[in-house]
């Protein structure tokens, strides 16, 4: 063959002086890894590389000078439909040589002002693919079970609030069973949902997250149930499994469970009461065994209420149910998460702060905390960087400005150095103190108390004033400590 050969493909006769460097040409191509292969405009092989060899085991003996179906095992010639349609084809599976490689391979024309000359093709092996795809999948995988990295040890506090809370936790944790943890957003629902799986049997399984806010409801439904090749457009070839089948033997933690539709509450329902799932684009039942931990900020009773959330779900859901309390009713265990989240931001800001000065330890406390322990968090991060390299106690007036915090005097807190000036709301706190979730508890258990009362506790006629199921009457007294 020869290099001579492949220069007359590339080269315009007329134009002798601009050969193109056989040598180089062969240096560019021999040092590719990817398997190259080229025939002439009759279809006749004119040149392999060292990684044609190492892939199909032919040699240049074996191939040059040869129809381009020589190497082909499984399939037909892809040089040969080149050169006949002038178009390019890209990943066509076949087998070659003697070992009948799995391949796929792309094929392109040669043009030299216009003419069609020859083609190149380019041959990938389809089994470092799948290990690479395969090497790829279970480096996800690691890094979702990575992700579960919190114990109990890892929740901070002393309260009798948030010890209840841990308490039922770990109760939880060793039983089989669904878990609803409910609170308001910051109040650290993940943390337990790691913690619960940590202390699990399923600890050596995988733990994954998916926050179902966060997708659409077609990509959240793919994600979660998976699907067939095939099932719609833009489907990965072969399909692929969804999260649940993912987490089998594991925990999935299914963050924002208000979020999603009433479709998907369909499907979720069946998983959680048949242990079996249907892939989408599929009507073959597959069998999962996975633990589910939900998470929600919203009051799914409220939804039920407006024919937003599934009852029946919501009961499926609801077994073992966890309130985490907001900060606001721990304030107790400020200083603790004060001085953990302190420690924490010396490492990581690279600072040597020693301490957060009483009187700033009172104003933290005295805040409502809307944004729970996750505000707290921003606060004091915030705090540290309005400090000055050589300072090393939080005084109140490095805190960010809070409103609603010492109603009582209504004064500011002033940096003597700077003159600043925080302003603190005199406006009642009480709203604040409960938040709308606590005053719609204590409004639904008045309510409760009163028809109770009314219908001389006859609990079905109680339920169909309330319009609600007799079950569901149930759960609400239960949980309101009237079920006596």
């Amino acid at each position: 063959m020869t290099l001579e050969r492949v220069g007359k493909l590339i080269r315009n006769d007329e134009k002798a002086t601009q050969v193109i460097n056989a040598e180089l040409l062969s240096a560019i191509i021999n040092s590719t890894q990817d398997a190259i292969s080229v025939v002439d405009d009759q279809g006749i092989e004119i040149l392999i590389n060292p990684a044609y060899t190492r892939l199909t085991g032919l040699t240049a003996e074996d191939v040059i000078g040869k129809p381009p179906t020589v190497d082909i095992a499984d399939g037909s010639s892809m040089h040969m439909q080149v050169l006949k349609t002038g178009k390019a084809v890209k990943g066509v599976s076949m087998k070659v040589g003697p070992k009948r490689r799995e391949v796929v391979v792309n094929v392109a024309p040669i043009r030299v002002e216009g003419k069609l000359v020859g083609s190149v093709g380019v041959i990938h092996d389809l089994s470092e693919i799948r290990k690479l795809s395969e090497e790829l999948e279970g480096a996800k995988r690691l890094i979702r079970h990575l992700e579960a990295k919190y114990t109990f040890k890892d929740i901070m506090g002393e309260s009798q609030e948030i010890r209840e809370a841990i308490e039922q936790a770990q109760n939880a944790a060793q039983i089989p069973a669904t878990v609803l943890l409910r609170g308001e957003s910051g109040t650290g629902k993940e943390l337990f949902a790691h913690a619960i799986h940590h202390l699990s049997e399923r600890q050596k399984g995988q733990f994954i997250r998916v926050n179902c806010a966060a997708l659409s409801e077609n990509l959240l439904e793919s994600e979660l149930f998976g699907y067939v090749d095939g099932a719609f457009t833009g489907a990965r070839r072969g399909g692929k499994i969804g999260l649940f089948e993912e987490a089998n033997g594991g925990t999935l933690f299914l963050d924002e469970i208000g979020s999603i539709s009433l479709k998907l509450q369909v499907k979720l329902l069946r998983v959680l009461q048949e242990k079996e799932l249907i892939r989408v684009g599929d009507n073959h039942p597959i069998p999962v065994n996975v633990r589910v931990i939900a998470a929600t900020h919203v009051n799914l009773e409220e939804k039920i209420r407006r024919g937003k959330f599934r009852e029946d779900l919501y009961y499926r859901l609801n077994v073992i149910p966890i309130v985490i309390p907001p900060l606001r009713q721990r304030r107790s265990d400020i200083p603790l998460l004060a001085d953990h989240l302190l420690r924490r931001f010396n490492q990581d800001y690279g600072r040597n702060v020693e301490k957060i000065a009483e009187q700033s330890l009172h104003v933290l406390e005295q805040y409502s905390w809307p944004g729970n322990v996750r505000e707290l968090e921003n606060v004091l991060g915030r705090a540290i960087i309005n400090m000055k390299r050589g300072e090393t106690v939080i005084e109140p007036y490095h805190l960010p400005a809070l409103d609603l915090i010492n109603h009582q005097s209504g004064r500011a807190l002033k940096n003597p150095e700077a003159g600043e000036s925080y302003k603190i709301d005199s406006h009642a706190e009480t709203i604040y103190e409960e938040g709308f979730e606590g005053l719609q508890r204590k409004w639904e258990r008045e309510l409760l108390i009163d028809v109770i009362q009314k219908t001389g506790g006859n609990k079905t006629k109680a339920a169909q004033v309330l319009k609600i199921s007799l079950r569901n009457l149930y759960y609400k007294l239960e949980r309101h400590g009237l079920n006596d």
